[in-house]
């Protein structure tokens, strides 16, 4: 069970507030055709497990408040969510309060997912980044996945030490563009000198947050070695992904990738017992959207 250390969990609480915009600072969010080959590769893996059992349990880790939810529930999946920001996971709780299938977890240390049993498929959408250790973490998701499952995540950032160096200019410089546009300006430079000099401090919201983003990115090939331990087919889906728009269609076309995605389908049968079917939440029956502290 991969725990989130205290100060990164409450930061990350923290500045996830009631009236937090997911989707300013998300490309796969804001963009179109980002959106769309997020949201079609998780259908397109939910289908497929529907079609082969008739049923799909789904694990969804960290889903701010529910765009992608939304799209695997109307497909006719039983949704586990959890996330870390109570105002977050009340807000998911109050979207879903009519959907018996979505079942809410707050999950304030990243504990929470080890306690629901077995699924057909674990989504971690831009998750992975803001888990200081995502390799154990996603090494205890992949356990949780049922013979023949999937797992997907996306919207993570690239290894930095493996890109090159224009790569990495083009792709902050992209980013700095669209940041010195925003609010917060000086904290923003304050947190780009620190890293540029690389210190850090989990005590401070800039570098907990967004915490493998500000240090050196998601070693995608760890995970893929990884996820083949478990499953037959794995793909890494490598892409060009910045905040502003024009310089998002710019970069599709000649930038760059920045950012990926797994896809991991086919599981292959646990050598260990199977831990179980995925449990309804405490407190009655999971009722629609009901959200557990």
């Amino acid at each position: 069970m991969t725990s989130i250390p205290e100060p990164v969990a409450r930061h990350q609480s923290v500045v996830h507030h009631a009236g937090f915009d997911y989707t300013a600072g998300s490309p796969h969010l804001r963009h179109r055709a980002l959106h769309q080959r997020v949201v079609g590769t998780c259908r397109d893996v939910v289908r497929d497990v529907l079609a082969r059992w008739g049923h799909c349990r789904v694990l969804e880790v960290g889903a701010g408040h529910g765009t992608f939810t939304d799209h695997v529930a109307a497909l006719g999946a039983e949704v586990w969510v959890t996330e870390l920001s109570q105002d977050s996971a009340t807000r998911l709780a109050d979207r879903f309060r009519h959907n018996p299938a979505v079942h809410v977890r707050h999950d304030p240390d990243g504990t929470a997912a080890a306690s629901l049993g077995t699924f057909d498929v674990v989504l971690c959408l831009s998750v992975l980044h803001h888990i200081p250790d995502y390799l154990a973490a996603v090494g205890q998701y992949v356990g949780q996945i049922a013979p023949g499952g999937a797992f997907v995540s996306y919207q993570d950032p690239l290894w930095y030490p493996r890109r090159g160096r224009v790569s990495r200019l083009v792709d902050r410089g992209a980013y700095l563009t669209w940041r010195l546009g925003r609010p917060g300006r000086a904290r923003g430079l304050a947190s780009l000198s620190r890293r540029l000099r690389g210190a850090y401090d989990d005590d401070l919201p800039g570098d907990a947050v967004e915490y493998h983003v500000v240090r050196l990115g998601v070693d995608e090939e760890a995970l893929e070695k990884l996820l083949r331990e478990r499953f037959p087919d794995v793909r890494v889906d490598r892409y060009w992904s910045t905040q502003a728009g024009p310089l998002q269609w710019l970069g599709e076309r000649f930038g760059p990738p920045t950012t990926f995605g797994l896809v991991a389908t086919g599981a292959h049968a646990r050598r260990g017992p199977c831990s179980g079917q995925a449990a309804p939440l405490p407190g009655g029956n999971g009722a629609a959207g009901h959200a557990v502290s």
